[in-house]
């Protein structure tokens, strides 16, 4: 008799619970148990931004999001996949240390899906539904830059151009150089690059490759880096040899704080506004859609083709880049 009481006792009890709500909280994942690891390839400025939003967006979705920098190491970044495996994560965010390990990346991670950031691997490594790349068209990037500078030197037939370039094989540094190429060229203007190198992001290294480039005694008309850093370097550098940066416009990317600084200085001409806060949400939503076995296709900036969410990118120059400090 007590075993049926007691039996019919926790029937009561759990209907009592369901019907006030307790238990788990529901997300948009359905379910407060859902675990995301996210493994990002080196912090800067920008992937902290990133990191941080996506942090936010997971903590107001109740979802566990456990954050790792694999510090620039491949070897770090594997063992981050198999942990995700290994721990029954349901889905994993990932900023590879290289696209090239994108095949063993996925291999370690069996099942979980996984939402590539910040560089992206081959279109014949992604699938729909599955293995998908959330970011910015690095090449409008390039474009965007390219636009700036034919606008500059619109009544000019001839310009000399100095490019400084991320890591080689990074995928912002091949779609960003080729987007600013692919514009210049389109102009019908005589392109001449008279200097280009990889900087690796680093502004020391181009302001060091700039003070080298100096002492040749070429002319350039413009300095176009794949990212804010570097032209902050080449700042320095021409500051430090007493160059007009008025007569010299040097172009970045990101927007970040200090790059907006130096653009409300006149010491930058421009830069292209890459949204962390944007790229970070969007990993969240995709990351949540997949593990559920929906679509990406209701998130905006999605791709036809499923294997993409485009955060659009913004021109900042003198005249806007108020709205972007």
């Amino acid at each position: 008799m007590k075993r049926k009481l007691a039996y019919m006792l926790s029937i009561l009890l759990c209907g009592v619970f369901l019907a006030t709500g307790c238990g788990s909280q529901t997300t948009g994942a359905g379910s407060s148990n859902v675990k995301i690891l996210l493994s990002v390839n080196a912090i800067d400025d920008f992937r902290q931004t990133l990191v941080d939003t996506a942090q936010q967006e997971a903590d107001a979705r109740g979802v566990q999001l456990d954050v790792f920098d694999a510090e620039d190491n491949i070897e770090n970044q594997v063992e981050h996949i198999k942990k995700a495996a290994a721990e029954g994560y349901d889905a994993i965010l990932c900023g590879p240390v290289s696209t090239d390990t994108a095949v063993e990346l996925k291999a370690n991670a069996g099942d979980i899906p996984i939402v590539f950031f910040n560089s992206c691997p081959n279109e014949k490594q992604l699938s729909e539904g599955q293995y998908i790349y959330v970011g910015s068209d690095e090449s409008v990037a390039g474009q965007y830059q390219a636009e700036y500078v034919l606008d500059k030197f619109a009544d000019r037939d001839e310009i000399n151009v100095v490019i400084f370039k991320g890591p080689k094989e990074h995928s912002a540094t091949i779609g960003r150089t080729k987007g600013v190429k692919k514009t210049l060229e389109a102009s019908g203007k005589k392109i001449n690059y008279v200097f280009e190198d990889y900087a690796n992001w680093d502004g020391d290294t181009a302001g060091e490759m700039f003070e080298l480039f100096l002492k040749t005694g070429s002319k350039a008309d413009c300095v176009i880096c794949n990212n804010d850093g570097m032209a902050l370097g080449v700042i320095e550098a021409c500051k430090n040899a007493g160059i007009d940066l008025n007569s010299l416009p040097i172009l970045g990317v990101d927007a970040t704080a200090d790059g907006c600084t130096a653009i409300q200085n006149g010491d930058m001409a421009f830069t292209v506004y890459q949204s962390g806060s944007g790229q970070g949400k969007a990993a969240i939503d995709a990351a949540l859609k997949l593990m559920s076995g929906q679509s990406v296709q209701d998130i905006e900036g999605a791709a036809d083709d499923g294997l993409y969410v485009w955060v659009p990118f913004e021109k900042v120059d003198s005249n806007n880049v108020s709205s972007y400090k």
